[in-house]
């Protein structure tokens, strides 16, 4: 009889402990995807890709200089950059947060027939199917967004779809801070 309550007390632990970080999860207190990253408070790795819907341009971070922006790496095979992609297109547009992309190991032609489909959310878009720039960004998986300061400076890093709950936390309060300063 104690033989088997061995076995099934490791599991009912085992059970327990899953069902709590599952819980976790779903309240958005963990996500396993959250790695830390070096580059907060570094300046933003510097890159220059071709634009996708004008590859004769090229886009840099140093382009953006003077502002605080969000840099988010996204594609089309990603089912998280098609969840979040409607919240993107509603921080550019109603919230004014200048977005530039890094379409990421994608196909052109897929890329633009996402953003016909859903609106375009970004500021500039560069094109990057090498991963030539994510690599030295330290991404490893779609989406993640970055928060660059007006200096340059990279602030803030979320890994995963961005969601209303998440700008509020990490994002929102920097923008306002820049925009309101007293």
């Amino acid at each position: 009889m104690t033989r088997a309550l061995l076995p099934l007390g490791g599991f009912l632990i085992l059970a327990g402990l899953f069902w709590f970080v599952l819980g976790q999860m779903n309240k958005g207190e963990y996500n396993p995807r959250d790695v830390p990253t070096q580059f907060i408070g570094q300046p933003a790795p510097e890159f220059a890709l071709p634009d996708l819907l004008d590859p004769a341009q090229m886009v840099r971070p140093s382009d953006m200089a003077g502002q605080p922006w969000l840099l988010n790496v996204w594609g089309t095979w990603c089912p998280e950059c098609w969840k979040e992609h409607e919240f993107l297109v509603y921080l550019a547009e109603r919230a004014g947060v200048p977005i530039v992309g890094i379409n990421w190991r994608d196909e052109a032609a897929d890329a633009k027939a996402m953003l016909t489909r859903l609106g375009n959310p970004f500021t500039k878009i560069a094109f990057d199917p090498e991963s030539d720039a994510v690599i030295d960004w330290g991404v490893y998986g779609a989406p993640e967004t970055f928060l660059i300061d007006a200096e340059g400076v990279v602030r803030e890093r979320h890994t995963g779809a961005l969601s209303p709950q998440i700008w509020q936390t990490k994002f929102q309060a920097y923008f306002e801070a820049t925009e309101n300063p007293s």
